[in-house]
């Protein structure tokens, strides 16, 4: 009898020890779960809250195409779309290119021939070169033409610097305007009258048209 009563007391306290047992662990596995619930909400959450950083498309544009075209004249135009115009633009500037250089040349040849030919009459006590051209010409104008030419060969690099820098430019304003909206831009005419005058008291109108422009 006494054997039997210790046995079912033993059995009391192991079933016992075993349901404390499951309880502890589960609570456990409660407390680990619960906050990585929590940890996988809170990001999203956290993300939804977080603004959109807003990126200016047509000011990243606008700076590769001046770098594209300070390196290469044309290549912002193109780098822009291939268009009809673009390719016109580009063609442009490689048509005045063209003819500058050509100009350039020119005067820079003729300033040296006339420098040469003041230079020689100088020197000979006013005789020029034999089978010369400006046997007739003194050396004032010797000196005048030698600094006409000179100055248009300045003038023409200084218009080679200015296409040179205008091709940026317009590159640059060309991507601008590739990424402009004027989605809410309008225009709108309607009649109106225009007081113009005051003629006896009363106001003289003049039919006109009125220009709306919304933004």
């Amino acid at each position: 009898m006494y054997r039997i009563l210790l046995l079912s007391v033993l059995i009391f306290v192991s079933a016992l020890t075993v349901t404390a047992q499951e309880l502890i662990e589960s609570k456990k596995d409660t407390a680990v779960v619960q906050p990585q619930g929590l940890d996988s909400i809170r990001p999203a959450q956290r993300l939804d809250n977080v603004k959109p950083k807003y990126i200016n498309q047509g000011k990243i544009a606008g700076r590769k195409a001046i770098f594209s075209s300070l390196m290469v004249p044309g290549l912002g135009q193109l780098r822009n779309g291939i268009t009809v115009y673009r390719l016109a633009k580009v063609g442009a500037i490689y048509v005045g290119g063209t003819m500058l250089t050509l100009s350039y040349i020119d005067n820079n040849k003729n300033y040296h021939f006339f420098l040469k030919e003041l230079i020689y009459v100088r020197e000979h006590e006013g005789k020029h070169p034999d089978g010369s051209l400006y046997v007739n010409v003194d050396e004032q104008g010797l000196i005048s033409a030698k600094d006409l030419f000179r100055r248009n060969r300045e003038v023409v690099i200084f218009s080679l610097v200015g296409l040179y820098l205008l091709n940026a430019v317009e590159a640059y304003v060309d991507a601008r305007l590739k990424y402009f909206n004027v989605d809410d831009v309008s225009i709108k005419f309607s009649p109106d009258l225009i007081n113009t005058n005051t003629m006896y008291g009363f106001n003289k109108m003049t039919p006109g048209i009125k220009l709306t422009l919304t933004f």
